[in-house]
């Protein structure tokens, strides 16, 4: 495959390509294997995280092949962990959100497939070296054999969530932070956002949410779980994103998607326990922050009282799918979960 469509000659929505739903089938799920110790506050925080990340691989890969990305080094210890259920792809990395550093696979015309390489920054410059990480998208779909399409702005895939019919939800607070996007206004956010996913509508869900490590992810706060319903987490009133949550499902009751339908915002309970991460910031523990393998659900718990409310609403939501609920504390100590690791290429 070429170096990449430049995007003033061609982009995905123009060329016929989308983003799909999350629910549609899946070929396969990509991951990375932890190599930064810092976001886990040290080595034994990342080896409870490697546990974690192996745990989430082995669920998925009842449903569906996983690929985890390794460096060289660090493949043997991959490969015992996961125990003999997943693939790997030698890769060199920083980090290890394939969420966020993967590529957003796209549909277009006749099932073809491709992809694009947001432009990443390590969340705002929160990490460095980002350098492996910032080409990790394109070495995947080169791997695959895929097109790839270079958006010209900053974004990550934890950033954004889309129906499939052209709706998609983000933050004002992460894609247009002074951190991400600063010469970008909200309607060339918008632009940008239609040409790469072929997005036709965006919904802003705000601003002003505690969480400082992705400056507000809109993959820990709500999701669509079909076209025109949105899962939204509420948090306890004392938590300091009761507000912005609030006011987030506020705008989704007062706003249509993009085939003009009016939206059904449905409340999931956060957990009641949520305490600080260990850098003294509330963790960013979240039942939104869930996977959708085909066929399946793998979904949070956190030894809180409402990790089985959470499984029976999901269920609701997504009757005839088997729900598998994982300990994911330890990922969750990094500043994210089980959507934030995990990234899906569409069948």
């Amino acid at each position: 495959m070429d170096e990449g469509l430049a995007a003033e000659n061609s982009s995905p929505a123009r060329d016929g390509y989308a983003m799909p739903a999350e629910w549609e089938p899946h070929l396969r799920t990509w991951m990375c294997w932890p190599c930064r110790a810092e976001p886990w506050d040290g080595p034994e925080g990342m080896l409870r995280a490697k546990q974690a990340y192996a745990r989430v691989a082995r669920a998925i890969s009842t449903f569906e092949p996983v690929v985890m990305a390794v460096r060289p080094h660090d493949h043997a210890e991959a490969k015992l962990a996961c125990a003999g259920r997943v693939q790997f792809f030698e890769t060199p990395l920083d980090d290890s959100w394939s969420r966020d550093m993967g590529p957003t696979f796209l549909l277009g015309p006749g099932g073809t497939r491709a992809g694009v390489q947001w432009r990443f920054n390590a969340w705002g410059n929160k990490y460095r070296p980002y350098d492996d990480d910032a080409q990790f998208a394109t070495r995947v779909l080169k791997h695959r054999d895929l097109p790839v399409y270079r958006a010209p702005f900053v974004c990550e895939g934890g950033a954004i969530h889309v129906d499939g019919e052209g709706t998609l939800i983000a933050t004002e607070q992460c894609l247009l932070n002074p951190n991400r996007n600063p010469d970008l206004t909200q309607q060339q956010m918008e632009r940008g956002l239609a040409s790469f996913t072929g997005a036709r509508k965006v919904i802003w869900l705000g601003e002003g949410f505690s969480d400082d490590e992705t400056d507000a992810h809109v993959d820990n706060i709500a999701c669509f779980v079909a076209p025109g319903r949105v899962l939204v987490g509420v948090p306890p009133r004392a938590h300091p994103d009761y507000a912005p949550v609030m006011e987030a499902i506020r705008r989704l009751k007062d706003a249509t998607d993009a085939q003009g339908r009016t939206i059904e915002v449905i409340e999931m309970a956060q957990p009641q326990k949520l305490g600080d991460d260990w850098r003294g910031r509330p963790l960013a523990a979240s039942y939104i922050n869930f996977y959708l393998p085909t066929g399946g659900v793998v979904m949070p718990a956190f030894d809180d009282p409402n990790d089985e409310q959470a499984r029976r609403m999901l269920a609701d939501c997504f009757p005839g799918r088997d729900i598998l609920q994982i300990d994911v504390l330890d990922i969750v100590q990094g500043g994210g979960g089980i959507h934030c690791i995990t990234q899906q290429e569409p069948a």
